[in-house]
């Protein structure tokens, strides 16, 4: 079968055409550093058969770093032991392992980090709505530069196969991006030209750094947000980012303004959002019944569909580029990744949930003794990451 068969993204050789995509595990030391949880749970990933392995995105900067706890970072030297170590780990099962690289722009908290958020302009995010961000300044924003180029220099010093910079879900470089987050009038905002440049800044910087080395590119195919991401811009960007010396690119969707609305499945999980989310978990005991009650008739419902969300995306996507379309999102059995790839909608398949509740779930499917995921799109693993490490919550937290 097609998808069992070994791919090229730039220098990597997948073992197959299912990627682990970037997951937030929450499994870093304070200053950043991968734990030994995290090289548990990429053994058993690399064991379980995936074709590659793309971390949980990893800071560039310390003003960059998410609210969550246990984020990954890639902004010191001193880091490079410990990620050593990793790429060993995973490369003795056989399999590439890829370093998402980002800044979280506004989507973070000052509370938490220390630091104020930034932007590409004075406007607050939708969900974080304690900052006002600081809109960063000309030379600002030509450290950020610099500071994605060290990163990917210092993941090339690690041994890992590659990069992804992280362009999507509305962090930093995805709010460049889009209209609705940039409102410049400079050189770095207006016409999409003019809000890619710090993308394509970037990737000369990681070319005058490290060389001839694989980046890889995530970008949303569109989002829900008024005056958002659209997927004739997608196609616009990916083309922009074939022509900039990326190799392949990721298409996903949705931001985290957008609430739970970005949350597939058939429930929504109001039960995680009262236990973990930094809104709610402070609120008296004896309130959140009336909350969970509350909740599901103010927050819009889950999108429809729940499977293969992004693959329209991608199609248009693929029928832009000739690099290597990968597509992520709702993709839970073997027979939408199959169709995925036949249909020629996108030349790899990457996956999250499914990887979380199984990860050997791509041998399974090579095996033959499964041909569905068992996630059961509850959403709580996307939640509780708020406060503890990545795990399935299947049947716990209800």
């Amino acid at each position: 079968m097609k998808l069992f068969q070994p791919y090229a993204l730039g220098s990597i050789t997948l073992r197959n055409r299912f990627i682990r995509a970037a997951t937030h595990e929450g499994m870093a030391d304070v200053d950043g550093a991968p734990q030994q949880l995290l090289e548990k749970l990429y053994t058993r990933l690399a064991r379980g058969g995936a074709g590659a392995l793309i971390t949980g995105y990893a800071g560039v900067l310390p003003q960059g770093r998410s609210s969550f706890p246990g984020m990954l970072m890639m902004h010191d030297d001193n880091l490079l032991p410990a990620y050593s170590k990793l790429v060993d780990v995973v490369h003795r099962e056989g399999a590439p392992v890829i370093m998402q690289l980002a800044h979280c722009g506004r989507q973070t908290r000052s509370a938490v980090t220390g630091m104020r958020t930034v932007a590409p302009s004075s406007l607050k995010d939708g969900f974080f709505t304690e900052d006002m961000p600081h809109e960063l300044s000309e030379g600002e924003i030509l450290d950020i530069v610099e500071a994605f180029a060290s990163a990917a220099l210092r993941a090339k010093k690690a041994g890992f196969d590659g990069v992804q910079l992280h362009l999507a879900h509305g962090y930093l470089l995805s709010e460049f991006l889009s209209e609705q987050s940039n409102r410049r009038r400079d050189r770095w905002g207006g016409s999409l030209e003019n809000r890619f440049r710090i993308v394509s800044m970037i990737m000369k910087a990681i070319s005058r750094k490290a060389g001839n080395y694989t980046v890889l590119a995530k970008i949303n195919g569109y989002d829900g947000l008024n005056g958002g991401m659209r997927v004739f811009e997608a196609v616009q960007i990916a083309s922009l980012l074939e022509a900039s010396g990326c190799h392949a690119v990721e298409i996903s969707s949705g931001t985290i303004a957008e609430g739970l609305s970005i949350m597939r499945g058939p429930k929504l999980p109001i039960d995680a959002v009262l236990a973990a989310n930094f809104k709610f978990a402070s609120i008296p005991q004896m309130i959140k019944p009336a909350m969970a009650r509350l909740l599901p008739l103010l927050a819009p419902a889950s999108p429809k569909p729940f499977r293969g969300y992004n693959l329209e995306a991608a199609r248009a996507v693929k029928g832009a580029v000739s690099i290597p379309v990968i597509v992520v999102g709702g993709i839970h059995t073997l027979e939408d990744a199959s169709a995925a790839i036949l249909d020629g909608m996108a030349d790899v398949v990457s996956m999250s949930r499914p990887f979380i509740i199984e990860p050997s779930i791509v041998k399974k499917f090579q095996e033959g003794s499964q041909v569905s995921s068992k996630c059961t799109m509850c959403n709580y693993c996307t939640i509780m990451i708020e406060q503890e490490p990545l795990r399935c919550w299947y049947g716990r937290l209800k």
